[in-house]
């Protein structure tokens, strides 16, 4: 089964059709302006001009449409502009349909994408998206790579040069399929003690130390959330963090993914039909640790670190039961009235981590969290929680640039942490009434857990992307390319700085909109 390398190209390439298949895809207002010159170069002397714009003047997209230019080796692909405002103004998504229709997939060929530069970067991840790199498959032949080459058409005013572009580009690219990688690799072959290894080849690449706290070492220093999710498993759970730390840096970014290798439920064991696809319940810690890979690659000037929290929810003689009670980092005590909500819990340790030890002014969790995510906000868009109102625009909008689609969700622990109220201990990790904003309160269960809990006084944002982690049986690499975009202006990459949110800034000190504890309907446990 042949293997397919992705590589972003710095310019135009002269190819020919009968060697290399061709497809042209763009907006169909894009595809009207490109001067043919800029696609000639692929399509002489098989397709002439005329044919060309013969081609272009009959797609009529509602959304997409294609037209064969030569024999089915060289394709043009339109799709239309029409879009919501909670959606991608680049329209990326239509890319992957188009070219399933444009290409063959047999050997070696060519993506021309025809866009605005405001789009390229959508575009490209559009694309890296639609190039799964797991496979065990078998076809009885000898493995084989081929090359696909991506290329851009770039309408309008420029800033950016193609050099630029690609090498941004190739690394978000290769971040997203190594997030889809881990996501997509079952549990046999990618456990905690696989994952720890990802991590450490990562900051073996960026010739950075990693710290590796794992097994009984998480108890003795108190990391009761992340211990007790992963004890009974035959790997032991991990914490790895991986740190950037430029001498320049004004503020500290700090990244937190949820990585469950496979999530059985433990003792509140899931059923034989919503148990497979646990496998993917790490979307969020693969995540984190490609886009900390692909932000670094590009040069990042604050200090950053990964917070990857790792474990197995495993059934066996040491599984933590209903009623059991642990002391997460932050030094509060949690009465576990459901196994199958452990997410939260190794979570609860990586940000009280990330406040208390890393003291980071920026705060970001990423996790595969609840199911309800997808009835909340569907299975394309993330679900956004935060005690920041800029960060929570800059967090929609940066959906939007990048294709990673987000919404928020309402942030209101006065109102809904009185869910996880608890007679014996400082709180219940889940809630007593499942339809109460769901989603919503299992974030604030995470943030409860900073230093200062919901009085934090920097930004802390929380991103539950269960639903568009996958697209039916594949990963997706989501996560990568919003927090590349998210982050842009901290980057020297000028390409990730021109596409950045504007409503937010990586400068000075970020505040967040803290909560009075007294005013939260609960039993709050005490600030450290």
């Amino acid at each position: 089964m042949a293997t397919t390398k992705l590589q972003f190209v710095k310019g135009l390439c002269k190819s020919d059709p009968t060697q290399i298949s061709v497809a042209i895809v763009g907006q169909l207002s894009n595809l009207k302006r490109v001067s043919w010159k800029d696609v000639a170069i692929h399509l002489e002397p098989k397709v002439t001009e005329a044919a060309w714009k013969r081609a272009v003047q009959s797609l009529n997209p509602s959304p997409t449409d294609t037209c064969s230019l030569w024999m089915n080796a060289a394709n043009v692909g339109g799709f239309t502009n029409k879009v919501s405002r909670h959606n991608m103004p680049s329209c990326a998504y239509h890319i992957p349909k188009l070219l399933r229709s444009c290409l063959t997939g047999k050997r070696d060929e060519a993506i021309v994408v025809v866009c605005k530069e405001s789009e390229v970067f959508a575009c490209g991840c559009a694309i890296a998206r639609l190039y799964p790199v797991f496979s065990m498959r078998t076809d009885g032949k000898p493995k084989s790579t081929r090359t696909v080459s991506v290329e851009f058409v770039v309408i309008g005013e420029r800033t950016c040069d193609m050099i630029e572009i690609a090498r941004c580009l190739q690394e978000a690219a290769d971040s997203i399929q190594m997030a889809a990688r881990i996501v997509d690799m079952p549990c046999n072959m990618m456990n905690t003690t696989k994952f720890v290894q990802e991590a450490e080849q990562v900051a073996l690449e960026l010739g950075i130390k990693p710290v590796v706290i794992r097994g009984e070492e998480l108890e003795e220093k108190g990391f009761g959330g992340i211990y007790g999710v992963g004890k009974a498993s035959d790997h032991p759970p991990a914490l790895v963090v991986l740190s950037h730390c430029p001498p320049e840096a004004t503020m500290t970014v700090a990244w937190c993914g949820k990585g469950i290798v496979y999530d059985t439920g433990g003792l509140s064991i899931k059923g034989k039909t919503t148990m497979p696809g646990m496998k993917r319940d790490c979307g969020g810690a693969a995540a984190i640790l490609a886009a900390f890979r692909a932000v670094v690659k590009c040069g990042f000037k604050q200090n950053l670190h990964a917070v990857l929290c790792l474990a197995e929810n495993s059934v066996g003689p040491l599984a933590t039961r209903p009623d059991d009670i642990h002391i997460l980092y932050s030094g509060r005590s949690v009465e576990i009235n459901n196994t199958d909500a452990e997410g939260r819990l190794v979570l609860g340790d990586g940000v009280a981590y990330a406040s208390k030890d890393l003291k980071a002014d920026i705060i970001l969790d990423m996790a595969t969290l609840t199911g309800a995510q997808g009835v909340s906000t569907g299975k394309y868009h993330a679900a956004v929680l935060t005690n920041n109102e800029e960060w929570e625009r800059a967090t929609t909008e940066a959906g939007r640039i990048s294709g990673d689609l987000a919404h928020p969700l309402v942030y209101c622990p006065e109102l809904h942490f009185s869910e996880f109220n608890s007679a014996v201990a400082d709180m219940k990790n889940s809630v007593a009434d499942r339809s109460n904003a769901q989603s919503s309160c299992a974030g604030l269960f995470i943030g409860s857990h900073l230093q200062g809990a919901f009085s934090f006084p920097g930004v802390w944002v929380h991103v539950d992307m269960a639903s568009p982690a996958c697209s039916g049986e594949r990963a997706t690499g989501y996560g990568v390319a919003l927090l590349m975009t998210l982050f842009g202006q901290g980057s020297y990459d000028k390409l990730l700085q021109q596409i950045a949110p504007s409503r937010h800034a990586l400068n000075g000190k970020p505040q967040g909109a803290g909560v009075d504890d007294s005013s939260v309907a609960s039993k709050r446990p005490r600030n450290d």
